[in-house]
């Protein structure tokens, strides 16, 4: 129920995020649907090099999923038993999971308060021999610190793998993210800024590592020894040169994507119109903390977490949570730090307490409405509703 037995803010729910298909979108997918391909054909390579060329890198390998790229980039990079990765606690768990399924373990670094990505110096204490990888996260489309994370890899002989799932389009000092780190990976979920239902991507400049990403998404059979030898040992032939998966993204996904791939910067321009207007509404507001944007980069967007300054409210996060649901403004909490779910407290024996920085963003964030498709009015319905229930829960 709304706040004081009233209606409701909107009559209708908004959430949080939404996938936008056009008859463009759908004519994409119908022509292949009606061709011979509807996988492993040629709107594969044809996605492939789109975003590839979108975010100048030299190569993409597309996969099922964006948490199945990041195992493929995992593989790519030589993780295994014995090895550590360095990552974000402030993340989906699929990042940190990559490396478990190689054998690998996650090591966690605490955050930056302000942009809320990994901090670079809280990485470098903890490098040690073992560590092989680091995997910054560009958190709610907004670049990590790429220049000295790929600093540290340099001194230290480690592989980047940057989890670019909110940030595809988003640019780190002039340069399009995507084509900085020695792996970027990239999701399509339904709520990111281009969608092919499920699916993700890799890209690099590193045709090593390209050709390992291709070799793992096909059940670890390498297509260029395939070509090579087919000639002399008939057009049959294949050979499986190490364990890999059926991580392939098919023809009629990619259809989708490289049509939704044609509107990625309106996409963009809409989310950040979407984003001043919570600025302006939110930046003088008392107990409100606003996501930033450094000067020499350029978010996505893909999330707004706006932050709680809990001291100035009667309640907790939980009722602000629940007030802004009964305005049917569907928020959500990104994310819960993967070091406090269940399986890594029992498996790694974390307490909480561990990483301050990311377990206070957390305590206080909520993430409010934030989609390409969104109205002038739903961003208004957005705002009435925040004022609404936290001048009611204010205590000044």
């Amino acid at each position: 129920m709304a706040i004081h037995g009233g209606s409701p803010v909107r009559p209708s729910p908004l959430p949080y995020g939404r996938q936008l298909i056009d008859d463009n979108d759908i004519e994409a997918v119908v022509e292949v649907l009606r061709s011979d391909w509807i996988t492993t054909g040629p709107k594969v390579k044809e996605f492939e090099d789109a975003v590839a060329n979108l975010v100048g890198a030299r190569y993409a390998v597309a996969y099922s999923s964006g948490t199945s790229a990041l195992h493929g980039a995992a593989f790519a990079a030589g993780l295994g038993p014995g090895d550590e990765a360095i990552t974000t606690p402030l993340t989906f768990c699929a990042t940190a999971n990559c490396a478990l399924y190689t054998g690998a373990t996650p090591v966690f670094a605490d955050i930056r308060s302000d942009t809320m990505n990994i901090d670079p110096s809280e990485i470098e204490r903890r490098i040690t021999p073992r560590t092989k990888a680091l995997l910054p996260v560009d958190y709610a489309g907004h670049p990590a610190d790429l220049d000295p994370i790929l600093s540290l890899a340099e001194k230290h002989g480690l592989v980047v793998i940057e989890d670019a799932a909110h940030a595809l389009g988003s640019t780190y000092r002039d340069r399009n993210v995507g084509g900085v780190s020695h792996m970027t990976t990239f999701s399509f979920h339904p709520v990111k800024h281009v969608t092919t239902g499920e699916g993700g991507m890799v890209t690099t400049n590193d045709p090593e590592l390209a050709r390992s990403l291709r070799r793992f998404r096909t059940h670890g059979v390498d297509e260029e020894v395939r070509r090579e030898q087919g000639a002399t040992k008939g057009q049959w032939y294949y050979e499986m040169t190490e364990l890999g998966y059926n991580y392939r993204l098919s023809d009629i996904a990619c259809a989708l994507g490289v049509s939704q791939l044609k509107k990625l910067p309106e996409n963009i321009a809409s989310r950040r119109k979407i984003v001043d207007w919570y600025a302006e509404a939110f930046s003088e507001s008392p107990g409100l903390i606003i996501p930033i944007e450094e000067p020499s980069m350029m978010s996505a967007w893909h999330l707004y977490p706006l932050r709680l300054d809990l001291q100035r409210f009667s309640v907790g996060r939980k009722e602000i949570f629940q007030a802004l649901r009964a305005e049917n403004i569907l928020v959500n909490v990104h994310y819960i730090p993967v070091h406090l779910h269940p399986y890594y407290r029992e498996r790694f024996g974390y307490e909480g307490g561990e990483f301050p920085v990311a377990e206070a963003a957390y305590e206080s964030m909520i993430t409010l409405p934030l989609f390409h498709s969104m109205t002038k009015q739903d961003a208004v319905d957005v705002i009435a509703a925040v004022r609404k229930v936290t001048r009611h829960y204010s205590r000044s």
